[in-house]
Formats: structure tokens, C-alpha cells, sequence
């Protein structure tokens, strides 16, 4: 069989390590004699996994004493509602760079008075704005810093006058992050951080406990905070996952060393792209993207991107299809994913412009 270079958007490719160890714990979990997928979490293997996580989190993101990392269920996307009701007392602003974030303001409005400060919208979100102030009377202000769909990043941690708050689903543990620039950080795991199933939160604990509504027991983050994310039961072969593919990161150097990985990874299809005649990045290129590389065929050669997508996939290219929103393809190079597999993408690219000279 062909190897497969997989560019799936999410759940992402994992480290063949992780991998590994995962399938040895599903036949024994440390030992015990019991499977990953059976043992209760109320065992103190299982705690020992829960405080290697935690710990493996603050170490490669070097985060502050006065935050702490939960996991959680339902994704991001609950963490949408999760982050209004924790942080929204008045009056929040979002960046809208696209549908996650267009999503994630949506929620809020439910809450109280939230507003997008500036948008992308008017160019199919294939930028991130620029020039806009941040007022001084916001409970928080909340951005996407990566944007899986179209391609764009906010690649630097922002200066913010007030709370600042980040879904980072697509790009954690992709670049170095100042923390403490952050009140909270949050994402799905599904895209660099393990599968899917579990969401990460990153929290500055004197943030909380600020609103004066009432917050149900399972949505107030001190309750996850206290009880060190077991107040129910977690979700345990995804943090398992999780806790391995973090030791992998570290393994080859941690955040560090990831991101030039990464920036020679993305380097390397972006060249391809605006080189070859037949491709167009979409993105504008001071925002794009090094987790999510999207493209489209130039114009005039729309009716080969069929063709091009079958031509690939013989070739064991996995997931390339643009999202559906937008079309054309979509290259995600996530952590795991190794200079090998883009080498391969462009090397098919070439091969496909040959034909079509």
C-alpha cells in the first residue's frame, strides 16, 4: 500500500509515537491489567496521567504559576458559550476573522452587549484586520489566532488593554505564546494537541468570578479548576492520547524547535504554490497561515481542480479538498505532520504541472 500523507483539517495526523503507546495502553493500561478503555479514572495510575499532562502543558508553554490547564468535553464550540457566561458582564468585542470567531460572537450576544470590532468578512476573511482600538471598557476581548478555513494566523500575542481571550484550536503548540498576555486560551485538541473528544483551557485564575450571574455547576471553570478536571468523569482515552503526544513534542525539542519545524514546512508549499502556474495561494500573504496553507487553481485552469485532487490521491495525498464554504484545497500542516509529507505535496504539484503545460 501507498504511504499516505495525510492533510486532514482535523481530527489531525498524531505522531506515530503516540499512536504506539496509546494502542499498547487499550491492551494494558500501565501494568494494570486493565485496558485504557475500562480503567476507572479514580486510580492513581490514572491521576499520575492527569498531572503529567498538566504539567507537560506548563512546561512547554511555559505558563505562569497563577494559570491553570483544565480539560474539557463538547470542543471549542461549547467553550464558546462557556467563555460568555464565565467572563461577560457587560460588554465583550470580537475579532471576526472568520466562521469560528463569527460563531464563537454569536454565543456571546446571548449574554450581554458583544460586538465585532473589525472583520474580514468583506474579502471572504482571507486577511486579518488591522488599525482597529481596543476600547478600555470591554470585559474582554476575543480573537482567533488561527483560522483553519481560509488560511490566515494572528502570529503574535497582542498587546490589550483589557482581558484577552484566544481560541487557539488550530495553532496551540505550534509557535512559542506569551501566556501571561492571555486571561484564557482554549481550544479543541483535534488539530495539534491529541484526537478528538477533549477541549484544553488555559486559565488566569484571578480572572474568574467576576460575573454576577448565576453560573451552572458544570459551566463555571472554577468548578474544573477545583477539582482538577475530574468533577466528572473525563473524557480518559483522548487525554491518554494527549498526554503522549505532548511527551512526543518534547521529545524533539519542544514548542521551540516545533516552530521552525513548522515556519520550513509552511515555507516550503507557499514557494511551491507561487511558483507553479498552475496554483494561487488565497491568503493574504503577510497573514498566512503555517498550520492551514489554502489554495486555489489560477485562473483560467478552475476546471483541472477535480483532476487534481484525483491525481493526489493516487499519489496518497489525504485530505486536500478546500473546506466546503470556499472550495479549492486546503493543506494543513499540523505538528505531526513532517517536511516529508509536504515534500511529497510538492513534488506531485510539479508532476502535475507538467501535464498540463
Amino acid at each position: 500500500m501507498n504511504k499516505k500523507h495525510v492533510f486532514n483539517a482535523g481530527p489531525c495526523i498524531l505522531p506515530q509515537a503516540a499512536l504506539d503507546a496509546s494502542i499498547e495502553a487499550i491492551k494494558d493500561f500501565k501494568g494494570t491489567g486493565v485496558s485504557l478503555l475500562c480503567i476507572s479514572h479514580r486510580t492513581k495510575e490514572w491521576d499520575a496521567t492527569m498531572d503529567e499532562c498538566r504539567a507537560l502543558w506548563k512546561e512547554l508553554l511555559h505558563i505562569p504559576d497563577d494559570y491553570e490547564v483544565i480539560f474539557l468535553g463538547g470542543g471549542a464550540s461549547l467553550e464558546f458559550l462557556c467563555v460568555a457566561m464565565n467572563f461577560l458582564e457587560k460588554k465583550a468585542a470580537y475579532l471576526d476573522t472568520g466562521v469560528w470567531a463569527s460563531k464563537a460572537l454569536k454565543e456571546a450576544k446571548a449574554f450581554g452587549e458583544a460586538y465585532a470590532i473589525a472583520s474580514s468578512k468583506d474579502k471572504n476573511y482571507t486577511y486579518i484586520p488591522k488599525g482597529y482600538e481596543i476600547p478600555t471598557d470591554l470585559d474582554y476581548f476575543h480573537i482567533t489566532t488561527n483560522n483553519t478555513i481560509y488560511g490566515t494566523e494572528i502570529k503574535t500575542d497582542i498587546d490589550c488593554p483589557v482581558p484577552l481571550i484566544a481560541d487557539m484550536s488550530s495553532d496551540i503548540l505550534s509557535r512559542p505564546v506569551d501566556v501571561s498576555k492571555y486571561a484564557m486560551i482554549y481550544g479543541g485538541a483535534q488539530k495539534n494537541a491529541g484526537p478528538a473528544g477533549v477541549a484544553f483551557a488555559i486559565i488566569r485564575k484571578d480572572a474568574l468570578g467576576k460575573v454576577t450571574r448565576h453560573l451552572p455547576t458544570m459551566i463555571d471553570y472554577r468548578t474544573h479548576i477545583d477539582k482538577l478536571s475530574m468533577f466528572n468523569t473525563p473524557p480518559v482515552f483522548p487525554i491518554f492520547v494527549m498526554n503522549e503526544t505532548l511527551k512526543w513534542l518534547k521529545g524533539i525539542g519542544g514548542v521551540e524547535a516545533m516552530h521552525k519545524i513548522n515556519l520550513r514546512k509552511a515555507q516550503t508549499l507557499y514557494d511551491e504554490i507561487d511558483r507553479n502556474s498552475l496554483f494561487v495561494g488565497t491568503a493574504v500573504p503577510e497573514d498566512r497561515s503555517i498550520m492551514n496553507i489554502c489554495f486555489v487553481m489560477a485562473p483560467g485552469r478552475e476546471d483541472l481542480q477535480d483532476e487534481f485532487l484525483a491525481f493526489s490521491k493516487e499519489r496518497g495525498m489525504v485530505g486536500l479538498k478546500g473546506h466546503r464554504s470556499v472550495g479549492g484545497f486546503r493543506a494543513s500542516v499540523y505538528n505531526a505532520c513532517t517536511q516529508e509529507d509536504v515534500d511529497a505535496l510538492v513534488a506531485c504539484m510539479q508532476e502535475f504541472e507538467k501535464l498540463h503545460k
